[in-house]
């Protein structure tokens, strides 16, 4: 039987067990798409990203990424927590400072700042382009939310490998405490999914989002970095980014009820919270207001803290024919 290392990753934190988890199989060249999208369900995590020989000139490695349903393009935290994995195991020169990974959107840089456990990584995402022509049923929209939404400036719908339907809300505190119909939101999302944010946080964060994808067999990720990135494009599009500094923290999750969290929310890192918020951090970066044209203005994403993980208290161990460690970075 064929072993392949496989390493689980929680991204966007600092503390084992909690951020935004990717599996990560490394050397997954022999395993043909069909059993990647089985172990992709079987992990049943929002993610899984497969490490594979390049096939385009100056890409340091090409990435595979799966959710339970599908296929994607581009996604964020795999893209990090698949770069973690691979300095970690030395399949690139740990010391490298930029990384070319190769993946269904093309090639994309990444770079990093330090080394060992104050390794950080960031990743220019794909450009942002707004699909001016999928019109948004606002109504719709607020009823599957169970709240309404900012109509002015309408909700877009913004593709950087992953299709997302942007929209605001008006207040934190409704953000945070929505509760879904995913059905509905499915059937709304269609090849994508829908992330929504507010302006402000009590966390300190500038902006706080949610992102949604029940088609793909995610529900809510914990931390988003494509979700995150379609927000960058939005306020760039809409000229929102006036009331944002051009770094701004981006906090992620849904309220505590009642003393308990979301069965599909995770901790990830950020500053202390007030009781009944579930933190989580990301930084974006909005790099140039739009043109004319309607195309989202590119932007650049970090985790907010290092990103070289500490390794969590469970052993190695045998999955499958899939031998792996459970890391943590942030």
């Amino acid at each position: 039987m064929t072993t392949y290392g496989f390493v689980q990753v929680d991204v966007f934190t600092r503390s084992p067990l909690a951020g935004n988890p990717v599996a990560v199989v490394l050397d997954a060249e022999g395993i043909d798409a069909g059993d990647m999208q089985r172990l992709a369900a079987w992990t049943n995590l929002s993610e899984t990203a497969f490490v594979l020989p390049p096939t385009q000139a100056g890409a340091d490695y090409r990435l595979r990424i799966f959710t339970p349903a599908h296929e994607l393009r581009f996604a964020g935290h795999p893209t990090v927590g698949a770069a973690h994995a691979v300095l970690e195991a030395g399949s690139v020169r740990g010391d490298a400072a930029h990384l070319t990974q190769e993946c269904g959107a093309g090639l994309l840089a990444l770079r990093t700042e330090g080394s060992g456990p104050e390794r950080r990584i960031f990743v220019r995402v794909p450009e942002a382009k707004v699909l001016r022509d999928r019109a948004v049923d606002v109504d719709a929209l607020g009823r599957a939310l169970g709240a309404p939404v900012v109509a002015v400036p309408p909700p877009l719908v913004i593709d950087v490998g992953p299709v997302w339907l942007v929209a605001q809300i008006a207040e934190e505190k409704v953000l945070r405490s929505l509760a879904p119909d995913m059905a509905a939101l499915a059937a709304l999302s269609r090849d994508g999914g829908v992330t929504l944010f507010a302006l402000g946080s009590v966390t300190g964060a500038d902006v706080t989002v949610r992102s949604f994808a029940p088609a793909g067999g995610i529900p809510e990720d914990p931390v988003c970095g494509s979700g995150n990135a379609t927000v960058a494009a939005y306020l760039a599009t809409t000229d929102l980014t006036v009331r944002c500094s051009s770094v701004w923290h981006a906090g992620a999750g849904r309220s505590r009820s009642a003393g308990r969290r979301s069965p599909w929310s995770r901790d990830g890192c950020g500053s202390e919270l007030p009781e009944g918020v579930t933190p989580c951090r990301e930084r974006r970066r909005v790099r140039s207001p739009p043109g004319k044209s309607g195309s989202a203005a590119s932007s650049s994403g970090s985790c907010p803290a290092p990103t070289c993980g500490h390794i969590a208290s469970r052993a190695a161990g045998s999955v499958r024919a899939f031998a792996g460690v459970h890391r943590c970075c942030s």
